[in-house]
């Protein structure tokens, strides 16, 4: 299962993007949040794994 929430990000010359993935523990069941930042097209293949 994956929240997505994306913001957009610039330092310098370079844009970027700050991904938020919900993931679901498989041993306890709990939901834990992970963060990634990326180039913008590689958002939706970061949020499908």
């Amino acid at each position: 299962m994956a929240k997505k929430s994306v913001a957009a990000l610039q330092t310098g010359s370079k844009r970027l993007s700050k991904a938020i993935k919900m993931v679901k523990s498989p041993k306890t069941g709990a939901y834990t949040f992970v963060e990634a930042i990326m180039a913008p097209e590689d958002v939706n293949d970061y949020l499908k794994k």
